[in-house]
Protein backbone atom coordinates (compact mmCIF):
# COMPACT_ATOMS: atom_id res chain seq x y z
CA UNK A 1 0.00 0.00 0.00
CA UNK A 2 1.13 3.54 -0.78
CA UNK A 3 0.27 6.89 -0.23
CA UNK A 4 1.12 9.59 -2.30
CA UNK A 5 -1.00 11.58 -3.86
CA UNK A 6 -4.63 13.88 -3.16
CA UNK A 7 -5.90 13.16 -6.49
CA UNK A 8 -5.45 10.22 -8.84
CA UNK A 9 -6.41 11.14 -12.36
CA UNK A 10 -7.74 8.27 -14.68
CA UNK A 11 -7.02 9.04 -18.10
CA UNK A 12 -4.74 11.66 -19.69
CA UNK A 13 -7.55 12.65 -22.77
CA UNK A 14 -7.92 16.40 -23.04
CA UNK A 15 -10.15 15.89 -19.75
CA UNK A 16 -8.24 14.44 -17.73
CA UNK A 17 -4.89 16.80 -18.10
CA UNK A 18 -6.79 19.63 -17.63
CA UNK A 19 -8.09 17.82 -14.22
CA UNK A 20 -4.88 17.08 -13.37
CA UNK A 21 -3.35 21.07 -13.98
CA UNK A 22 -6.59 22.65 -11.95
CA UNK A 23 -6.39 20.39 -9.23
CA UNK A 24 -2.71 21.03 -9.03
CA UNK A 25 -3.02 24.56 -9.71
CA UNK A 26 -5.33 24.68 -6.69
CA UNK A 27 -2.87 22.80 -4.10
CA UNK A 28 -3.56 18.76 -4.32
CA UNK A 29 -0.89 16.35 -4.86
CA UNK A 30 -1.84 14.54 -8.45
CA UNK A 31 -1.16 11.63 -10.56
CA UNK A 32 -2.15 10.94 -13.81
CA UNK A 33 -2.17 7.47 -15.05
CA UNK A 34 -3.41 6.26 -18.69
CA UNK A 35 -3.64 3.00 -19.93
CA UNK A 36 -2.39 3.76 -23.23
CA UNK A 37 1.19 2.81 -23.29
CA UNK A 38 1.60 5.74 -26.24
CA UNK A 39 0.68 9.39 -26.73
CA UNK A 40 -0.68 9.70 -30.15
CA UNK A 41 -3.68 8.28 -30.91
CA UNK A 42 -6.37 9.39 -33.68
CA UNK A 43 -7.41 12.86 -32.96
CA UNK A 44 -11.56 12.24 -33.13
CA UNK A 45 -11.74 16.05 -32.01
CA UNK A 46 -10.72 19.17 -33.85
CA UNK A 47 -12.53 22.33 -32.35
CA UNK A 48 -11.76 24.84 -29.14
CA UNK A 49 -14.70 27.08 -28.19
CA UNK A 50 -14.20 29.95 -26.90
CA UNK A 51 -15.17 29.38 -23.73
CA UNK A 52 -13.34 26.20 -23.20
CA UNK A 53 -10.45 28.64 -24.18
CA UNK A 54 -11.44 30.92 -21.42
CA UNK A 55 -11.55 28.27 -18.68
CA UNK A 56 -8.15 26.86 -19.27
CA UNK A 57 -6.55 30.59 -19.67
CA UNK A 58 -5.72 30.48 -15.93
CA UNK A 59 -3.67 27.43 -16.03
CA UNK A 60 -1.37 29.08 -18.87
CA UNK A 61 -2.07 26.95 -22.01
CA UNK A 62 -3.87 29.26 -24.02
CA UNK A 63 -1.01 30.72 -26.16
CA UNK A 64 0.37 27.72 -26.97
CA UNK A 65 -2.98 26.17 -27.85
CA UNK A 66 -3.66 29.21 -30.22
CA UNK A 67 0.09 28.61 -32.05
CA UNK A 68 -1.60 25.17 -32.77
CA UNK A 69 -4.57 26.34 -34.08
CA UNK A 70 -6.38 27.99 -37.14
CA UNK A 71 -8.11 30.82 -35.28
CA UNK A 72 -9.69 32.31 -38.77
CA UNK A 73 -11.14 29.42 -40.08
CA UNK A 74 -13.52 29.21 -43.05
CA UNK A 75 -15.97 26.47 -44.51
CA UNK A 76 -17.09 25.79 -47.52
CA UNK A 77 -20.89 25.08 -47.30
CA UNK A 78 -21.92 22.58 -50.47
CA UNK A 79 -25.80 22.84 -50.06
CA UNK A 80 -27.04 21.26 -53.52
CA UNK A 81 -25.10 23.25 -56.69
CA UNK A 82 -24.52 26.02 -54.71
CA UNK A 83 -21.60 26.85 -52.15
CA UNK A 84 -21.71 29.05 -49.46
CA UNK A 85 -18.75 30.32 -47.95
CA UNK A 86 -18.82 31.08 -44.07
CA UNK A 87 -16.02 32.65 -41.70
CA UNK A 88 -15.70 31.47 -38.46
CA UNK A 89 -13.35 34.33 -37.14
CA UNK A 90 -14.23 37.80 -35.76
CA UNK A 91 -17.93 37.16 -34.23
CA UNK A 92 -19.91 39.02 -32.80
CA UNK A 93 -18.51 38.62 -29.12
CA UNK A 94 -17.18 41.62 -27.62
CA UNK A 95 -17.57 40.09 -23.85
CA UNK A 96 -14.78 37.19 -24.72
CA UNK A 97 -11.18 37.40 -25.59
CA UNK A 98 -11.97 34.79 -28.25
CA UNK A 99 -14.60 35.78 -30.30
CA UNK A 100 -13.93 32.61 -32.84
CA UNK A 101 -13.91 28.93 -33.43
CA UNK A 102 -10.53 27.38 -33.12
CA UNK A 103 -9.65 24.27 -35.32
CA UNK A 104 -6.86 22.16 -33.76
CA UNK A 105 -6.17 18.39 -33.84
CA UNK A 106 -7.03 16.58 -30.12
CA UNK A 107 -2.90 15.70 -30.22
CA UNK A 108 -1.73 18.82 -30.18
CA UNK A 109 -4.14 19.89 -27.23
CA UNK A 110 -3.18 16.84 -25.48
CA UNK A 111 0.40 17.33 -26.37
CA UNK A 112 0.26 20.79 -24.79
CA UNK A 113 -1.02 19.98 -21.38
CA UNK A 114 0.97 17.00 -21.33
CA UNK A 115 3.89 19.44 -21.15
CA UNK A 116 2.38 22.01 -19.43
CA UNK A 117 1.79 19.10 -16.18
CA UNK A 118 5.45 17.93 -16.76
CA UNK A 119 6.89 21.61 -16.34
CA UNK A 120 5.13 21.37 -12.83
CA UNK A 121 6.97 17.50 -12.60
CA UNK A 122 4.35 16.01 -12.82
CA UNK A 123 4.41 12.66 -15.12
CA UNK A 124 2.22 11.00 -16.51
CA UNK A 125 2.34 7.61 -16.34
CA UNK A 126 1.54 5.93 -19.44
CA UNK A 127 1.02 2.15 -19.45
CA UNK A 128 -0.98 1.86 -16.28
CA UNK A 129 -4.33 0.42 -16.35
CA UNK A 130 -6.70 1.00 -13.13
CA UNK A 131 -8.03 -2.48 -11.88
CA UNK A 132 -10.43 -1.64 -8.72
CA UNK A 133 -11.19 1.76 -7.14
CA UNK A 134 -13.56 2.05 -3.81
CA UNK A 135 -14.01 4.32 -1.37
CA UNK A 136 -13.43 3.04 1.78
CA UNK A 137 -14.43 6.12 4.05
CA UNK A 138 -11.53 7.43 5.00
CA UNK A 139 -9.73 7.54 1.65
CA UNK A 140 -10.19 6.04 -1.33
CA UNK A 141 -8.37 3.16 -2.46
CA UNK A 142 -7.07 1.98 -6.11
CA UNK A 143 -5.06 -0.64 -7.61
CA UNK A 144 -3.16 -0.34 -10.37
CA UNK A 145 -1.34 -2.49 -12.98
CA UNK A 146 1.45 -1.96 -15.22
CA UNK A 147 4.76 -3.68 -16.69
CA UNK A 148 6.00 -3.47 -13.05
CA UNK A 149 3.01 -5.41 -11.85
CA UNK A 150 0.24 -4.86 -9.32
CA UNK A 151 -0.14 -1.32 -6.74
CA UNK A 152 -2.45 -0.55 -4.56
CA UNK A 153 -2.51 3.42 -3.45
CA UNK A 154 -4.50 5.25 -0.73
CA UNK A 155 -5.29 8.48 -1.94
CA UNK A 156 -8.08 11.30 -1.09
CA UNK A 157 -9.86 11.43 -4.53
CA UNK A 158 -10.36 9.38 -7.76
CA UNK A 159 -11.38 11.01 -10.78
CA UNK A 160 -12.62 8.97 -13.89
CA UNK A 161 -11.77 10.26 -17.05
CA UNK A 162 -11.33 7.30 -18.22
CA UNK A 163 -13.63 7.43 -21.60
CA UNK A 164 -16.98 5.82 -22.48
CA UNK A 165 -16.03 2.36 -20.79
CA UNK A 166 -14.93 3.92 -17.97
CA UNK A 167 -13.54 1.85 -14.83
CA UNK A 168 -14.24 4.15 -12.32
CA UNK A 169 -17.87 4.26 -13.25
CA UNK A 170 -18.14 0.79 -13.54
CA UNK A 171 -16.46 0.62 -9.90
CA UNK A 172 -18.71 2.91 -7.88
CA UNK A 173 -22.11 1.49 -9.36
CA UNK A 174 -22.75 4.69 -11.23
CA UNK A 175 -25.74 4.26 -13.74
CA UNK A 176 -25.00 4.73 -17.31
CA UNK A 177 -28.42 5.58 -19.42
CA UNK A 178 -28.82 6.05 -22.86
CA UNK A 179 -28.59 3.99 -26.37
CA UNK A 180 -26.64 3.36 -29.21
CA UNK A 181 -27.25 5.47 -32.74
CA UNK A 182 -27.83 3.36 -35.60
CA UNK A 183 -25.71 5.70 -37.30
CA UNK A 184 -21.80 5.77 -37.19
CA UNK A 185 -19.09 8.16 -37.73
CA UNK A 186 -16.30 7.34 -41.11
CA UNK A 187 -12.76 8.91 -40.08
CA UNK A 188 -9.68 8.88 -42.73
CA UNK A 189 -6.56 10.64 -43.30
CA UNK A 190 -6.56 10.84 -47.22
CA UNK A 191 -4.24 13.07 -50.19
CA UNK A 192 -6.90 13.54 -52.40
CA UNK A 193 -6.32 15.10 -56.37
CA UNK A 194 -9.41 16.79 -58.62
CA UNK A 195 -10.48 18.56 -55.45
CA UNK A 196 -11.90 22.30 -55.45
CA UNK A 197 -8.77 24.14 -53.82
CA UNK A 198 -10.20 25.09 -51.29
CA UNK A 199 -7.68 25.59 -48.25
CA UNK A 200 -10.58 25.68 -45.36
CA UNK A 201 -13.03 22.97 -44.40
CA UNK A 202 -15.37 21.38 -46.45
CA UNK A 203 -18.93 20.36 -45.61
CA UNK A 204 -21.28 18.29 -47.90
CA UNK A 205 -24.81 17.45 -47.25
CA UNK A 206 -26.74 14.85 -48.56
CA UNK A 207 -29.52 12.23 -48.02
CA UNK A 208 -26.88 9.55 -46.70
CA UNK A 209 -25.14 12.27 -43.83
CA UNK A 210 -22.81 14.89 -43.68
CA UNK A 211 -19.74 14.48 -44.94
CA UNK A 212 -17.07 16.65 -43.87
CA UNK A 213 -13.19 17.98 -44.98
CA UNK A 214 -11.13 19.34 -42.38
CA UNK A 215 -7.13 20.31 -43.65
CA UNK A 216 -6.02 18.64 -40.34
CA UNK A 217 -4.72 15.50 -41.20
CA UNK A 218 -2.34 13.58 -38.93
CA UNK A 219 -1.11 11.61 -41.32
CA UNK A 220 -2.18 13.00 -44.99
CA UNK A 221 -3.26 16.35 -46.16
CA UNK A 222 -6.98 15.69 -45.10
CA UNK A 223 -9.38 14.64 -42.61
CA UNK A 224 -12.15 13.16 -43.37
CA UNK A 225 -15.41 12.89 -41.26
CA UNK A 226 -18.37 11.40 -42.87
CA UNK A 227 -22.04 10.09 -41.13
CA UNK A 228 -23.60 6.80 -42.49
CA UNK A 229 -25.95 4.31 -41.44
CA UNK A 230 -24.27 2.02 -38.97
CA UNK A 231 -22.89 -0.94 -40.75
CA UNK A 232 -22.98 -2.97 -37.34
CA UNK A 233 -21.00 -5.82 -36.58
CA UNK A 234 -18.69 -6.17 -33.34
CA UNK A 235 -16.08 -3.13 -32.74
CA UNK A 236 -14.13 -1.66 -29.87
CA UNK A 237 -15.65 0.99 -27.28
CA UNK A 238 -18.64 3.53 -28.75
CA UNK A 239 -16.32 6.75 -29.82
CA UNK A 240 -13.28 4.70 -30.42
CA UNK A 241 -11.83 3.99 -33.61
CA UNK A 242 -12.68 0.38 -34.70
CA UNK A 243 -12.24 -1.60 -38.21
CA UNK A 244 -10.91 0.25 -41.13
CA UNK A 245 -12.73 1.07 -43.93
CA UNK A 246 -11.89 -0.12 -47.74
CA UNK A 247 -10.83 2.74 -50.25
CA UNK A 248 -13.33 1.76 -52.16
CA UNK A 249 -16.44 2.44 -49.69
CA UNK A 250 -14.60 6.16 -48.87
CA UNK A 251 -14.69 7.29 -52.82
CA UNK A 252 -17.88 5.99 -53.12
CA UNK A 253 -19.08 8.24 -49.98
CA UNK A 254 -17.21 11.35 -51.52
CA UNK A 255 -18.77 10.54 -55.08
CA UNK A 256 -22.19 10.60 -53.44
CA UNK A 257 -21.75 13.36 -51.63
CA UNK A 258 -20.96 15.11 -54.69
CA UNK A 259 -17.26 15.86 -54.00
CA UNK A 260 -15.37 15.94 -57.19
CA UNK A 261 -12.22 14.41 -55.98
CA UNK A 262 -10.51 10.97 -56.25
CA UNK A 263 -8.44 9.21 -53.57
CA UNK A 264 -4.68 9.48 -54.28
CA UNK A 265 -3.47 8.01 -51.17
CA UNK A 266 -5.30 6.73 -47.74
CA UNK A 267 -3.16 6.75 -45.27
CA UNK A 268 -5.64 5.18 -42.22
CA UNK A 269 -9.20 4.99 -41.95
CA UNK A 270 -11.55 3.73 -38.87
CA UNK A 271 -15.40 2.95 -37.93
CA UNK A 272 -16.72 4.48 -35.15
CA UNK A 273 -19.55 3.49 -33.56
CA UNK A 274 -21.81 6.42 -31.32
CA UNK A 275 -24.06 6.47 -28.59
CA UNK A 276 -25.54 9.13 -26.37
CA UNK A 277 -25.49 8.53 -22.48
CA UNK A 278 -25.67 10.47 -19.22
CA UNK A 279 -24.27 9.19 -15.92
CA UNK A 280 -27.07 9.10 -13.09
CA UNK A 281 -24.73 10.94 -11.21
CA UNK A 282 -21.08 12.78 -11.57
CA UNK A 283 -20.19 11.60 -7.93
CA UNK A 284 -20.12 8.81 -5.47
CA UNK A 285 -18.42 9.25 -2.71
CA UNK A 286 -14.82 9.84 -3.26
CA UNK A 287 -15.08 8.67 -6.66
CA UNK A 288 -15.89 11.18 -9.39
CA UNK A 289 -16.81 11.00 -12.84
CA UNK A 290 -15.49 13.35 -15.97
CA UNK A 291 -15.81 13.60 -19.99
CA UNK A 292 -16.59 11.04 -21.51
CA UNK A 293 -16.85 9.10 -18.89
CA UNK A 294 -19.81 10.97 -17.43
CA UNK A 295 -21.77 11.72 -20.52
CA UNK A 296 -21.14 10.50 -23.93
CA UNK A 297 -22.32 12.34 -27.06
CA UNK A 298 -22.33 12.32 -30.91
CA UNK A 299 -19.85 14.53 -32.79
CA UNK A 300 -22.33 17.29 -33.65
CA UNK A 301 -21.55 20.29 -32.50
CA UNK A 302 -18.06 19.74 -31.07
CA UNK A 303 -19.03 18.91 -27.71
CA UNK A 304 -17.00 15.84 -26.65
CA UNK A 305 -13.52 17.56 -26.20
CA UNK A 306 -14.68 20.88 -24.92
CA UNK A 307 -17.43 19.49 -22.17
CA UNK A 308 -14.82 17.48 -20.94
CA UNK A 309 -12.27 20.23 -20.62
CA UNK A 310 -15.00 22.95 -18.94
CA UNK A 311 -16.09 19.54 -16.59
CA UNK A 312 -12.28 18.98 -15.47
CA UNK A 313 -12.36 23.21 -14.86
CA UNK A 314 -15.36 22.51 -12.47
CA UNK A 315 -13.84 19.89 -10.66
CA UNK A 316 -10.41 20.11 -10.06
CA UNK A 317 -9.91 23.84 -7.83
CA UNK A 318 -12.82 22.11 -5.81
CA UNK A 319 -10.84 18.98 -5.15
CA UNK A 320 -7.68 20.65 -4.82
CA UNK A 321 -9.59 23.01 -2.49
CA UNK A 322 -11.26 19.86 -0.22
CA UNK A 323 -8.30 18.42 0.73
CA UNK A 324 -6.76 21.50 2.40
CA UNK A 325 -10.19 21.68 4.10
CA UNK A 326 -9.58 21.17 7.33
CA UNK A 327 -13.78 21.58 8.60
CA UNK A 328 -13.47 19.60 11.33
CA UNK A 329 -12.21 16.67 9.65
CA UNK A 330 -9.56 14.75 7.86
CA UNK A 331 -8.31 16.01 4.63
CA UNK A 332 -10.70 15.95 2.50
CA UNK A 333 -13.30 14.97 4.99
CA UNK A 334 -17.10 16.65 5.82
CA UNK A 335 -16.14 19.93 5.79
CA UNK A 336 -15.99 19.88 2.35
CA UNK A 337 -19.01 17.78 1.20
CA UNK A 338 -21.34 21.09 -0.30
CA UNK A 339 -18.62 21.93 -2.51
CA UNK A 340 -17.63 18.40 -3.66
CA UNK A 341 -21.40 17.98 -4.26
CA UNK A 342 -21.84 20.91 -6.23
CA UNK A 343 -20.02 19.33 -9.05
CA UNK A 344 -22.72 17.14 -9.96
CA UNK A 345 -25.50 19.88 -9.31
CA UNK A 346 -23.56 22.11 -11.85
CA UNK A 347 -22.37 19.71 -14.63
CA UNK A 348 -24.70 17.56 -14.53
CA UNK A 349 -27.50 19.76 -15.61
CA UNK A 350 -25.19 21.45 -18.38
CA UNK A 351 -24.54 17.89 -19.69
CA UNK A 352 -28.26 17.38 -20.04
CA UNK A 353 -28.41 20.42 -21.75
CA UNK A 354 -25.30 19.32 -24.03
CA UNK A 355 -27.26 16.25 -25.08
CA UNK A 356 -30.56 17.53 -26.18
CA UNK A 357 -28.42 20.19 -27.89
CA UNK A 358 -26.22 17.18 -29.50
CA UNK A 359 -29.10 14.45 -30.18
CA UNK A 360 -31.17 17.11 -31.90
CA UNK A 361 -28.46 18.65 -34.39
CA UNK A 362 -27.11 14.70 -35.13
CA UNK A 363 -30.95 13.73 -36.08
CA UNK A 364 -30.53 16.35 -38.55
CA UNK A 365 -27.00 15.91 -39.69
CA UNK A 366 -27.47 12.00 -39.76
CA UNK A 367 -30.47 10.51 -39.49
CA UNK A 368 -31.07 8.60 -42.65
CA UNK A 369 -35.14 8.66 -41.85
CA UNK A 370 -37.39 10.63 -44.85
CA UNK A 371 -37.63 14.03 -42.74
CA UNK A 372 -34.06 14.29 -42.03
CA UNK A 373 -32.77 13.25 -45.62
CA UNK A 374 -35.10 15.32 -47.31
CA UNK A 375 -34.54 18.53 -45.23
CA UNK A 376 -30.06 17.63 -46.35
CA UNK A 377 -30.84 17.01 -49.83
CA UNK A 378 -33.72 19.25 -50.27
CA UNK A 379 -34.75 21.79 -48.53
CA UNK A 380 -30.86 22.30 -47.50
CA UNK A 381 -30.46 23.11 -51.54
CA UNK A 382 -33.61 25.33 -51.69
CA UNK A 383 -32.55 27.77 -49.06
CA UNK A 384 -29.15 27.76 -50.11
CA UNK A 385 -29.89 31.35 -51.11
CA UNK A 386 -30.62 32.70 -48.09
CA UNK A 387 -27.94 31.40 -45.79
CA UNK A 388 -25.11 34.34 -46.81
CA UNK A 389 -27.74 36.61 -45.88
CA UNK A 390 -28.36 34.58 -42.42
CA UNK A 391 -24.90 34.67 -42.24
CA UNK A 392 -23.91 37.92 -42.36
CA UNK A 393 -26.11 38.37 -39.81
CA UNK A 394 -23.38 38.73 -36.92
CA UNK A 395 -25.63 38.54 -33.77
CA UNK A 396 -27.75 35.34 -35.48
CA UNK A 397 -24.16 33.82 -35.55
CA UNK A 398 -23.00 35.09 -32.31
CA UNK A 399 -26.07 33.59 -30.38
CA UNK A 400 -25.51 30.19 -32.11
CA UNK A 401 -21.79 29.93 -31.10
CA UNK A 402 -23.09 31.34 -27.31
CA UNK A 403 -25.02 28.03 -27.07
CA UNK A 404 -22.83 25.53 -28.51
CA UNK A 405 -19.69 27.16 -26.57
CA UNK A 406 -21.48 27.27 -23.07
CA UNK A 407 -21.11 30.74 -22.68
CA UNK A 408 -24.84 31.18 -21.36
CA UNK A 409 -24.45 27.88 -19.01
CA UNK A 410 -24.80 29.47 -15.55
CA UNK A 411 -24.90 27.62 -11.85
CA UNK A 412 -27.60 30.02 -10.78
CA UNK A 413 -28.79 27.27 -8.39
CA UNK A 414 -25.52 25.74 -7.28
CA UNK A 415 -25.05 25.99 -3.27
CA UNK A 416 -22.11 27.85 -4.30
CA UNK A 417 -23.75 30.79 -5.78
CA UNK A 418 -24.86 33.19 -3.01
CA UNK A 419 -25.82 36.71 -3.11
CA UNK A 420 -24.57 39.51 0.18
CA UNK A 421 -26.28 41.63 1.43
CA UNK A 422 -27.38 44.34 -0.47
CA UNK A 423 -27.60 43.15 -3.74
CA UNK A 424 -25.11 44.23 -6.04
CA UNK A 425 -27.40 45.64 -8.84
CA UNK A 426 -26.37 45.63 -12.55
CA UNK A 427 -23.30 43.51 -11.78
CA UNK A 428 -23.56 39.41 -13.13
CA UNK A 429 -25.55 37.50 -11.13
CA UNK A 430 -24.08 34.31 -8.63
CA UNK A 431 -23.70 31.40 -11.01
CA UNK A 432 -22.94 33.26 -14.05
CA UNK A 433 -20.22 33.80 -16.23
CA UNK A 434 -18.11 36.62 -15.33
CA UNK A 435 -18.36 38.29 -18.90
CA UNK A 436 -14.68 40.17 -20.02
CA UNK A 437 -14.91 43.68 -19.73
CA UNK A 438 -12.59 46.58 -20.73
CA UNK A 439 -11.51 47.71 -17.08
CA UNK A 440 -9.05 49.90 -15.22
CA UNK A 441 -7.28 49.31 -11.96
CA UNK A 442 -5.17 52.72 -12.47
CA UNK A 443 -3.27 52.48 -15.14
CA UNK A 444 -4.32 52.10 -18.54
CA UNK A 445 -7.83 50.10 -19.81
CA UNK A 446 -7.53 46.44 -19.87
CA UNK A 447 -9.05 43.11 -20.23
CA UNK A 448 -10.30 41.90 -17.01
CA UNK A 449 -10.10 38.43 -18.24
CA UNK A 450 -6.23 39.06 -18.54
CA UNK A 451 -5.81 40.24 -15.20
CA UNK A 452 -8.01 37.07 -13.92
CA UNK A 453 -5.65 34.55 -15.68
CA UNK A 454 -4.22 33.06 -12.62
CA UNK A 455 -5.32 30.10 -10.67
CA UNK A 456 -7.66 31.25 -7.38
CA UNK A 457 -10.58 32.91 -6.42
CA UNK A 458 -10.54 36.66 -7.52
CA UNK A 459 -12.59 39.60 -5.23
CA UNK A 460 -13.34 42.25 -7.35
CA UNK A 461 -13.92 45.21 -5.53
CA UNK A 462 -15.42 48.46 -6.27
CA UNK A 463 -13.55 52.19 -6.87
CA UNK A 464 -15.23 52.79 -2.99
CA UNK A 465 -15.35 49.68 -1.52
CA UNK A 466 -13.65 48.41 1.93
CA UNK A 467 -11.01 46.08 1.49
CA UNK A 468 -11.94 42.71 3.21
CA UNK A 469 -10.08 41.65 6.71
CA UNK A 470 -7.08 39.70 5.94
CA UNK A 471 -8.05 37.52 8.59
CA UNK A 472 -10.93 36.50 6.27
CA UNK A 473 -8.69 35.39 3.03
CA UNK A 474 -6.75 32.43 1.94
CA UNK A 475 -3.62 31.70 0.30
CA UNK A 476 -5.78 31.22 -2.84
CA UNK A 477 -7.18 34.26 -2.86
CA UNK A 478 -6.31 37.46 -4.85
CA UNK A 479 -8.02 41.26 -4.35
CA UNK A 480 -8.59 43.72 -7.28
CA UNK A 481 -10.05 47.01 -7.14
CA UNK A 482 -11.83 48.27 -10.31
CA UNK A 483 -10.96 52.46 -9.95
CA UNK A 484 -13.80 52.83 -13.35
CA UNK A 485 -16.39 51.41 -11.24
CA UNK A 486 -18.22 53.90 -8.78
CA UNK A 487 -19.81 51.81 -5.62
CA UNK A 488 -19.01 50.15 -2.71
CA UNK A 489 -19.58 46.11 -4.06
CA UNK A 490 -17.89 43.53 -4.56
CA UNK A 491 -17.93 40.03 -6.67
CA UNK A 492 -15.97 37.64 -5.89
CA UNK A 493 -14.97 35.09 -9.23
CA UNK A 494 -14.47 31.16 -8.39
CA UNK A 495 -11.35 29.80 -10.24
CA UNK A 496 -13.78 28.72 -12.95
CA UNK A 497 -14.52 32.30 -14.18
CA UNK A 498 -18.03 31.90 -12.39
CA UNK A 499 -19.54 34.58 -10.03
CA UNK A 500 -19.72 32.75 -6.68
CA UNK A 501 -20.89 35.76 -4.18
CA UNK A 502 -21.73 39.27 -4.61
CA UNK A 503 -23.05 41.82 -2.47
CA UNK A 504 -23.77 45.70 -2.88
CA UNK A 505 -21.37 46.89 0.07
CA UNK A 506 -18.87 45.49 2.11
CA UNK A 507 -20.21 42.65 3.83
CA UNK A 508 -18.01 41.05 5.75
CA UNK A 509 -19.37 37.93 6.91
CA UNK A 510 -21.56 36.92 4.24
CA UNK A 511 -17.70 36.49 2.49
CA UNK A 512 -15.95 35.28 4.84
CA UNK A 513 -19.02 32.66 4.77
CA UNK A 514 -18.96 31.86 1.31
CA UNK A 515 -15.26 31.03 1.55
CA UNK A 516 -15.52 29.01 4.24
CA UNK A 517 -18.27 27.04 1.96
CA UNK A 518 -15.39 27.19 -0.73
CA UNK A 519 -12.67 25.79 1.48
CA UNK A 520 -10.85 28.88 0.86
CA UNK A 521 -10.50 30.99 3.99
CA UNK A 522 -7.03 31.12 6.32
CA UNK A 523 -6.94 28.58 8.31
CA UNK A 524 -4.60 29.44 11.81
Amino acid sequence: MTTAVDVLVVGAGPTGLTLALQAHDHGARVRVVERRPDAFRPSRALILHPRTLEVLRPLGVTDALLELADTAPTAALHLGSRVVEARLAGLALPDTAFPHLSLVRQMDVERVLTQALADRGVVVGRGTELVAARDDGHSARAVLRSRKGTEEIRCTFVAGCDGPASTVRACAGMGWHGRPYAEEVVLADLDLSGNSGSSGAQMFAGRQGLLLLFPLGEQATWRLLATRASHGGSGPDFGQPGPAVPCAELQKLMNDAGLDARIERLAWSARVPLQYRLARRFRQGRLFLAGDAAHNYSPATGQGMNAGIQDAVNLGWKLGFAVSCSGGGPRGGQGAEVLLDSYDRERRPAACQRLILTHTAFWAEASTGRIPSWLRAVAAARTAPAVPVLLNRARIVAEGIRLISQLRVNYRRSPLSVKGTPHLHGAPRPGDRLPDATISVGGPPQRLHALLARPGVHLLLQRDADPPPDAVLGPHVTVLRLADSPGRGLVAVRPDGHVGFQCGRADEAGLSGWLSLICAVRRS
